[in-house]
């Protein structure tokens, strides 16, 4: 392997780890078994700490590639909670509402996922999130009790379907592009259902051509960069 001409990990980033600290990690011992103290190591799309799943770690003059390859089409598999929402829209803070959810049948949240939630949609941000409001990030802002006003996107989402309802539990399956938060999807579901909805889990299944079954876990990762052999050229 060459980390400064550049190389691709997929990794199945474990739940509660951010990607930030992912990247942390496989720098550390690329650094230390390469002896490059400042290495280019960078990934390709953020997902939550509170999600797992595909996380595309590039190291060296493959950075130059993050942009094409978070562009890439995202799936992922959803869970979300009927009838209550949280202000992070996910399991990151406590429920501050409830509404009623037991009007919802699976027949009614077909329907409304295949008449409002595909294809090119309108999406607000969630408050809690790393977008920037005059330069500051408005997770930060939303964890100060600051306003956050974000002004909405428009994204893709290729395709969505349940694939089980139970009571107040829906699991989804959504195939979408950049751009997209899943927990700003469930809060608008919610409100299309006539109800309130939050994310209680979420894993993202692939990224492009790369499916989680494929990836490496982050011991796997690092095993292969301390027992692999290096290539030290440049060129």
């Amino acid at each position: 392997m060459n980390f400064t001409k550049g190389e691709i990990f997929h990794i199945d980033k474990p739940y509660g780890w951010t990607s930030f600290a992912v990247v942390g990690k496989l720098r550390y011992h690329i650094s230390r078994r390469t002896g490059i103290k400042k290495i280019k190591v960078g990934h390709a799309g953020t997902l939550d700490p509170l999600a797992s799943g595909v996380l595309v770690i590039c190291t060296g003059k493959a950075t130059k590639r993050i942009e094409e390859l978070q562009a890439g089409v995202k799936e992922y598999v959803a869970e979300i909670k009927l009838g209550a929402t949280t202000p992070s829209f996910d399991l990151e803070t406590e429920e501050d509402a409830t509404y009623p959810w037991e009007h919802i049948t699976r027949e009614q949240v077909e329907q409304v996922l295949s008449t409002q939630f595909v294809g090119s949609i309108s999406q607000v941000p969630p408050a809690y999130s790393a977008c920037k409001i005059n330069g500051k990030r408005a997770y930060k802002m939303a964890r100060q009790g600051d306003d956050v006003e974000l002004k909405a996107k428009t994204l893709v989402v290729n395709e969505i379907e349940v694939l089980e309802m139970e009571g107040q539990r829906l699991v989804i399956r959504v195939v979408c592009g950049k751009g997209t938060y899943i927990r700003a999807l469930a809060r608008d579901i919610g409100i299309a259902l006539g109800s309130g909805a939050h994310l209680t889990g979420l894993r993202r299944t692939q990224v492009g051509d790369v499916r989680v079954e494929k990836c490496m876990s982050i011991d796997e990762a690092v095993d292969l960069i301390n027992t692999v052999a290096i290539e030290t050229e440049e060129n």
